[in-house]
């Protein structure tokens, strides 16, 4: 699903907002758990997981297609664990559109 059919989504459960008002909203919240994330925070979202940012230290890396050795540096990336309930819905019969 991407951003724009989550939007749809959520304003045709809710034909009372506008269709626009809904993509503020979405982009609200996107928009803060990005500015969390950057910030270091962690953001738990209850039932559903937890955004967090994990560090990456510097490294030697290695080009696939010469072989040549290369200098990784350290970077911060995203990570996301889902959170229990979620994890029991998707085990316990949940069609994955397969």
């Amino acid at each position: 699903m991407i951003k724009s059919e989550l939007v749809q989504r959520l304003a045709e459960r809710n034909p009372h907002l506008y269709q626009r008002d809904v993509e503020h909203i979405v982009n609200a919240v996107l928009d803060e758990v990005g500015n969390a994330l950057m910030r270091g925070d962690r953001v738990e979202l209850r039932g559903f997981g937890a955004f967090s940012v994990k560090n990456r230290p510097s490294r030697t890396g290695r080009n696939p297609r010469t072989g040549q050795k290369v200098a990784v540096t350290e970077k911060y990336v995203p990570f996301f664990k889902t959170g229990k309930e979620m994890r029991e819905r998707l085990n316990n019969g949940v069609d994955l559109g397969d």
